[in-house]
């Protein structure tokens, strides 16, 4: 038998926690929940799984997409939306970046200030 297991949380390396955690707080419009020097967690109002960050020494920036000898990714968020163009012009405005690589029509690729992607999309 499997015991009962829950991801409460996914966590985000970054050079500076608070900072990365602002800008998912923009984003997101989620508050926060524990707040020290080099962790940050924002809580799911909704009651799900929760975004967390912590400041990492030598943080090396993923490239996405990545080449050879590149820092490759370890995660990317998948955010559902209502209105793809709306919603990317809101990352925009909160500090993200559009990826140059976009590979779906019914999804928007974005960098976070650290460099992490994440992908806005649409149900079809």
């Amino acid at each position: 038998m499997t015991p009962r297991m829950t991801i409460t949380g996914v966590v985000l390396g970054a050079p500076d926690a608070r900072e990365l955690a602002a800008f998912y707080e923009r984003l997101l419009g989620w508050p926060r929940k524990a707040d020290e020097p080099d962790w940050v967690q924002l809580a799911n109002p909704d009651g799900g799984t929760g975004l967390s960050f912590q400041t990492e020494e030598g943080y090396v920036r993923p490239v996405w997409p990545h080449g050879p000898g590149d820092q490759q990714m370890m995660v990317h968020l998948d955010i559902r939306v209502d209105d793809l163009a709306e919603a990317s012009a809101h990352a925009t405005a909160c500090g993200a970046e559009p990826a140059a690589f976009q590979p779906q029509a019914d999804v928007r690729v974005h960098l976070d200030p650290a460099g992490h992607p994440f992908c806005l999309w649409v149900e079809p």
